[in-house]
């Protein structure tokens, strides 16, 4: 948390194999909390049932569940709008989430967004896309097996409302070696409306 009250806030998740003590999302909500947001890193309801293994097409409810009650404390800790992001399967749910409840948040960060199963990319995950109404920015390796910069621009049509691309060369789904670049980017891109 800032020390002064935040005019912002920001929920973060994980991806499928680890939990939101994973480096890249403690170096962003470093990042985030230095400039003046309330951070709240979360783990999803898969996670908070078991410390390894991946979640099961099952679970995807309750993960969300846990991800409207990460917002439902944000909401409490600042009156500015709330952004909800997540790396790969968390960035998946947050989403879809999104999609099912919109105007829960005022915009979604999604690092490198599982498009489809590396190497099988007719399996694509965007049946929600068309009915997200929450303007999201995107931030995806170039070399990324879940999805190319190709794949996932032409996809980002299918959403009605404003996105935002950011790709980062040289970098792959964990985004390794492009972390401390992206984080004032980032911070940047989603401060730049008026808190409230």
């Amino acid at each position: 948390m800032p020390d002064a009250a935040a005019q912002r806030g920001l929920v973060l998740t994980h991806g499928a194999g680890v939990n939101c003590k994973a480096p890249l999302l403690v170096l962003l909500a470093d990042a985030f909390c230095a400039a003046g947001y309330a951070v709240l890193r979360c783990d999803m309801a898969f996670r908070q049932r078991r410390p390894s293994g991946p979640p099961s097409p099952a679970t995807g409810p309750d993960d969300r569940a846990s991800l409207r009650d990460a917002v439902s404390a944000m909401r409490k800790m600042t009156t500015g709008p709330v952004t909800l992001g997540g790396h790969s399967y968390g960035g998946r749910q947050s989403s879809m989430l999104a999609a099912e409840t919109p105007g829960l948040v005022e915009s979604l960060l999604l690092l490198s967004y599982p498009l489809h199963p590396p190497g099988n990319p007719t399996q694509m995950r965007t049946a929600h896309f068309p009915a997200l109404q929450t303007p999201a920015l995107f931030v995806q390796g170039a070399r990324d097996p879940f999805g190319s910069l190709e794949e996932l621009t032409a996809a980002l049509k299918m959403i009605p409302a404003a996105t935002e691309l950011i790709p980062v060369s040289g970098t792959g789904h964990d985004l390794k070696g492009a972390k401390f670049r992206m984080a004032d980017t980032l911070i940047e891109r989603l401060s730049s409306r008026p808190p409230g």
